[in-house]
């Protein structure tokens, strides 16, 4: 692959200036210039979304009929008491106990 048909263009990489600006910027302890032109974000409106959507539920309700004092408040089910589980000590304990059975068999031979 042949880049002699790019030397003609002219190329220019913005993200590398930007990040020089920074280095160099920090280096003499002062803020980095503003960002021009197109790559600056747009100052857009402030939306208070649980305003949006209080607003957009009334009218769901509004469009049904609904008058929302139609709901009504249940208790929630008490939870159930579930067993205990089983100690792993037990099971240990006799493990011990096999392993002296074993042992004293092994000496007794």
């Amino acid at each position: 692959m042949s880049t002699e048909h790019l030397d003609d263009l002219e190329l220019v990489d913005h993200y590398r200036d930007a990040l020089v600006e920074v280095i160099d910027a920090k280096a003499e302890h002062r803020q980095p210039k503003p960002v021009e032109g197109e790559g600056a974000a747009p100052a857009g409106k402030v939306v208070d979304l649980m305003t949006v959507l209080q607003e957009s539920v009334a009218q769901a309700k509004e469009s049904r009929g609904e008058t929302g004092r139609d709901a009504t408040v249940h208790e929630n089910a008490k939870p159930k008491k579930t067993a205990a589980k089983k100690s792993p000590a037990k099971k240990t304990a006799v493990k011990k106990a096999t392993a002296k059975k074993t042992a004293s068999r092994r000496k007794s031979a």
